[in-house]
């Protein structure tokens, strides 16, 4: 079992910044992947990012490619989503997911752990 646990949503104003983490514990993998979903009220999960824990291949929606930046760390078991540029349609609860295999993925059925999520608000 993996437990994962985001922190550091809020509000902030359009243009803004806000970084997510995401601390992953239990059983873990070193060729894991740990993913980054956003769901608004009234529509799907969608993904936003996710990067390999072995050696930090990355993948982004093109939504915020350029804006959105995922890393880790591994000593801490800690992921993060750096969120730059932040606009109105960036609001949503924020997920982040773990997948057990190496696939740098963008489809949520296939992660295999899931935190609570966190609110993230972007004011106009």
């Amino acid at each position: 079992q993996v437990q994962l646990v985001e922190s550091g949503g809020g509000l902030v104003q359009a243009g803004g910044s806000l970084r997510l983490s995401c601390a992953a514990s239990g059983r873990t993998f070193s060729s894991y992947v740990m993913g980054w979903f956003r769901q608004a009220p009234g529509k799907e999960r969608e993904f936003v990012a996710a990067i390999l824990w072995s050696d930090g291949r990355t993948r982004y929606a093109d939504s915020v490619k350029g804006r959105f930046t995922i890393s880790r760390d591994n000593a801490k078991n800690t992921g993060y989503l750096q969120m730059n540029s932040l606009k109105p349609e960036d609001t949503a609860v924020y997920y982040c997911a773990c997948r057990i295999t190496p696939l740098l993925t963008a489809n949520a059925l296939r992660y295999d752990y899931w935190g609570q999520g966190t609110q993230v608000t972007v004011s106009s």
